[in-house]
């Protein structure tokens, strides 16, 4: 079949089980390919093609609502509803999306990119529904990765207490990103070995049908015995004692076991949790041998032999220059302590994981909880080393202000992808974390020029004993600079001048210094001297070296990619303000008020205007004087 023909899934109900295998294989064979050119999440994808046919098959899309929990295995749902012809810009600037989008079809009714959303968002629209005195399914898919997390549970216990009609279908390939932990995991394994529930169910019933009923009394004994039996037989009665109907496990790749049991679902009244067992990568041997996850979401690779296609003699990330820090550190003190919801592969702390098993704990899609044991272990004069993308540490905000910042505890919080983070786009983008920390009372915040500050702010961090610090670094890899073999301390709040300058001055840190310095350096030619201030404490700010710039009486251009608003630029503002420099003439650089959508991370700072050439133009602007000399 045509893929890039399908404009709509209808076509679907039609063919048959054979035909539908036929597709699957089509539509496998096409992600290899696609994802082979553009990266993205190929093992999720692969391990759905059976399901998200099946769920097309039966039920009515747009009208019947399936929504993809995170969404990053949403890429066979978008070959099904019509966008097939546009992989090749899957993930790049202005194409395709990576992940559920409203605005791209009708069929994409929740937007996602973070885990643990579709059961609550499934409510809502059931509730609508009802409210509406509409007739359609709501089809909730979530993973078991997914399902560890809080708002998952709490969603569970509010549908099973209410009894909307609803099918959950848990998508169960024992991973996340990496492979699952925790109790429910261990209730899915157990339920996954003991077979199908709902045949038991039905033999009971059965037999139960058979016993004469005399009087009430006999018939609540036959409840009891039913509920005994359910307990003997089955293992993990969880999702039953919330108040859904538990179908399976059954066969996520098998047509006829699938319809089988969607079409049970659809005649069942109350919540339904249909449980899918399925091979995260199926049909490309690499993913699907995938033990660490790897494989859940890549650049291109070769499709012959699945190497991973990388730049050559690269420096290292990012990710695994302060995890490394944080390892040479933990040989010498046995305080410290890692800590990472779900993600030990993307911060690059299996190393750490492996040499210090016993300190090492992965604890699931639970940022909040993270975040918590944290602040536990520091009231315990532990180090705790909290590893979080910036993106994810949004949805613990609650537990930074509440449980470690205002008990001041000794938590070092390293905030992974900060800044643009490029392909994964809007939900993923880390650029918030500045405004939303900078208010909190007791918090230092900090991000490295390069590797080689990297390495010491890490050390500086782990020694600060007056509350939490976090460190900001970006998506990537570093510079390749030299390292200092003897890691240093660097006094918390000291800024750092990297080129000297009498006529303006340019306040940055991080990523944007490169960018700062060539601007800075265009400006040299056209005779406007320019200070680049390395301001790697965001919080506190290097005081003294502000008085010097306020009183010598030159404007200055705050740079940094995160949001304006609550950020950097706005703290030089308030400083300005509350130590009596009214007059002078601060501009700043930064990401506007808007959310910023997929693309490299070079066409991003493009589009929103953070390039050495605007730098140059808003130092001009800010020097008018210089600009007529020039």
């Amino acid at each position: 079949m045509d893929l890039l023909s399908i404009n709509e899934p209808s076509f679907l109900k039609t063919m048959s089980n054979k035909q539908l295998e036929e597709l699957s294989q089509e539509i496998r064979q096409f992600l290899i390919n696609t994802l082979s050119e553009t990266g993205g999440h190929i093992g999720p994808n692969l391990g759905v093609v059976e399901l998200t046919v099946a769920l097309h098959k039966c039920f009515d899309s747009p009208k019947d609502k399936i929504l993809w929990d995170v969404g990053h295995q949403s890429y066979v749902h978008k070959i099904l509803t019509g966008r097939a012809g546009q992989f090749d810009s899957l993930r790049q600037y202005q194409g395709l999306c990576g992940f559920p989008k409203r605005n791209e079809s009708e069929h994409d009714c929740w937007e996602t990119g973070h885990s643990s959303t579709s059961l609550s968002a499934a409510m809502g629209m059931a509730i609508a529904r009802d409210v509406k005195k509409e007739d359609s399914f709501v089809v909730p898919v979530i993973g078991d990765g997914a399902l560890t997390g809080g708002m998952a549970l709490e969603a569970l216990n509010h549908i099973g207490a209410e009894q909307k009609d609803m099918i959950v279908v848990l998508n169960d390939n024992e991973m996340s990103i990496a492979p699952n932990v925790g109790a429910l995991h261990n209730v899915l394994g157990r339920l996954r070995t003991d077979g199908k529930y709902n045949w038991v169910k039905d033999e009971l019933e059965y037999i139960l049908k058979r016993i004469p009923a005399v009087g009430g009394r006999l018939a609540s004994t036959a409840e009891r015995v039913k509920d005994s039996l359910k307990y003997l037989f089955v293992s993990g009665m969880f999702f039953e004692e919330l108040g859904f109907t538990y179908l399976g496990p059954i066969d996520g790749h098998d047509f006829d076991d699938l319809f089988e049991n969607l079409q049970y679902a659809k005649k069942t009244k109350g919540p339904v949790l249909l449980h899918v067992i399925t091979k995260k990568g199926k049909g490309f041997q690499p993913a699907e041998s995938d033990k660490k996850g790897t494989w859940h979401g890549t650049g291109p690779y070769k499709i012959d032999t699945g190497d991973l296609i990388k730049p050559v003699d690269a420096p290292p990330s990012w990710s695994g220059l302060v995890s490394g820090t944080v390892q040479k550190i933990a040989r010498e003190d046995e305080r410290i302590v890692a800590i990472t919801p779900a993600m030990p592969v993307g911060s690059k702390l299996l190393g750490f994981a492996e040499e210090f098993p016993d300190r090492m704990f992965d604890v699931g899609i639970a940022e909040q909880h993270a975040t918590t044991v944290a602040a536990g272990l520091a009231t315990q004069n532990m180090k705790p080393f909290l590893a979080i993308y910036s993106t994810f540490l949004q949805r613990a905000y609650d537990q930074v202000v509440h449980d470690i910042c205002r008990q001041n505890l000794n938590v070092f919080i390293g905030i992974d992808r900060a800044g643009l983070v490029g392909a994964d786009g809007e939900t993923h983008q880390g650029v918030f974390d500045i405004a939303f920390l900078r208010h909190l009372p007791n918090m230092v915040i900090m991000m490295p020029k390069d590797e080689n500050e990297g390495q010491h702010l890490v050390n500086t961090a782990l020694l600060y004993n007056d509350g939490p610090i976090a460190l900001r670094y970006p998506r990537g890899n570093g510079y390749g600079v030299t390292m200092d073999s003897e890691l240093k301390q660097i006094p918390i709040g000291s800024w750092e001048v990297l080129k000297q300058g009498t006529d303006a001055a340019i306040l940055t840190f991080g990523t944007t210094i490169p960018m700062a310095m060539e601007a800075a350096e265009g400006l040299e030619k056209k005779g406007v001297s320019v200070k680049v201030v390395n301001a790697r404490f965001i919080k506190p700010l290097d005081e003294e070296m502000m008085h010097n710039i306020f009183k010598a009486d030159i404007p200055v251009l705050t740079i940094e990619e995160a949001v304006l608003q609550g950020g950097f630029g706005s703290a030089v503002l308030e400083f300005a303000q509350e130590k009596g420099y009214q007059h002078s003439r601060i501009d700043r650089m930064g990401i506007p008020d808007k959310f910023i959508e997929h693309g490299s991370v070079t066409e991003l700072l493009k589009e929103i205007g953070m390039t050495k050439e605007n730098v140059m133009d808003r130092i001009l602007t800010i020097t008018p004087k210089k600009q007529k000399r020039a």
